[in-house]
């Protein structure tokens, strides 16, 4: 009796013993050094949530840019080039957007460090100076491709340390560039990580699907708006999506520095052309303070109201989890409203 009862213990045994390798192998408790996490920095946060989306739980991505922090003043600290120099893929959206990344890159010692730039493969589209809507859509320059060490303090006219070069820069906020970025960054994982190749691109080629979406969303809107205006209290940063939806785009800045003035001439040119085309919205940026879509706004009595350039979140936006698309869906019912769509 004893001895069955013993054979019976030891079956249990074996066969719990089974039972909990297999539970392991699944909740990934054995993975070892094939399976450790990618390290990944980036520079602005829709790289940074393109990583993320892209990633998932295989991968640790941190956001060089603090939250709440205004892009174009950024400049990195020694520990931001500690946190790089311990990556295993460094991603930036591209020279004209942080130019200071050239030369932080020829001090990092981390000789098997990824370097991503992003705009790679996009055409990249010319500013304007006050010749608003449209006529940018006319200059543009296409995207040289070049390595990180192309010295990006040499192009153009600084802006407060930011040389835009006259290029504008925000290359996300046109969802076809946004998919060309995630095929960069997937590229990258999966070089870096071919044991979890299929795991990225999959994931990747769901969120294009998804980022594809959205962009039909926005065509289907437009259509049935009434108005075909935006109108900026900001810096030029909506260029690439005006474009992309046949809007003409208005701002009395000149470019893109957040910090520099427009002239009252600029103002009052912006102000004509809201009341001209019956416009009741004028927009502003996220963490700029709207203080000329403000002025504008009282001469105008048009309603003040927030469209996010997604380069960067809030702390609060941050803890809550907040996506790029989520940034999207929000500018999309507000521009619903500000076009007067059906």
């Amino acid at each position: 009796m004893r001895r069955t009862i013993k054979h019976i213990s030891g079956k249990i045994l074996i066969t719990a013993f089974i039972a909990a390798t297999v539970i392991l192998r699944h909740s990934g408790a054995q993975d070892g050094p094939a399976h450790k996490k990618l390290e990944i920095v980036t520079t602005l946060f829709p790289t940074y949530d393109f990583a993320r989306q892209i990633g998932k739980d295989r991968v640790n991505v941190t956001l060089l840019l603090p939250p709440g922090i205004e892009a174009h003043t950024f400049e990195p600290k020694p520990a931001d080039m500690v946190r790089i120099n311990k990556a295993d893929i460094f991603i930036y959206t591209g020279k004209y957007m942080e130019p200071w990344v050239a030369d932080m890159l020829d001090g990092v010692s981390n000789k098997s460090l990824t370097v991503v730039d992003s705009s790679k493969g996009i055409v990249m589209m010319a500013g304007v100076e006050h010749d608003h809507g449209n006529d940018h859509d006319e200059q543009r320059d296409k995207h040289d491709g070049d390595e990180h060490d192309d010295k990006a303090a040499g192009h153009g006219q600084e802006e407060n340390g930011h040389a835009h070069g006259g290029i504008d820069p925000h290359i996300w906020l046109d969802l076809g560039n946004a998919c060309i970025m995630v095929d960069g960054i997937a590229k990258a994982m999966t070089e870096k990580d071919p044991g979890n190749k299929d795991f990225y691109l999959r994931n990747a080629d769901e969120y294009k699907t998804r980022l594809l979406k959205l962009d039909e969303e926005f065509r289907d809107m437009i259509k049935r708006c009434d108005k075909k205006s935006i109108i900026c209290g900001g810096h030029f940063t909506f260029g690439y999506f005006a474009r992309r939806y046949g809007l003409d785009y208005e701002t009395p800045y000149k470019g893109f520095s957040p910090n520099a003035e427009p002239t009252p001439k600029a103002i009052v040119e912006v102000i004509e052309k809201l009341r001209s085309r019956g416009l009741k919205y004028i927009y502003y940026e996220e963490l700029i303070d709207p203080k000329v879509a403000r002025i504008i706004s009282s001469e105008t009595g048009a309603k003040l109201e927030l469209l996010h350039g997604a380069h960067n979140i809030s702390k609060e936006e941050l803890q809550n989890g907040i996506t790029f698309v989520d940034i999207l869906e929000s500018d999309k019912e507000k521009l619903k409203a500000g076009l007067e769509c059906r």
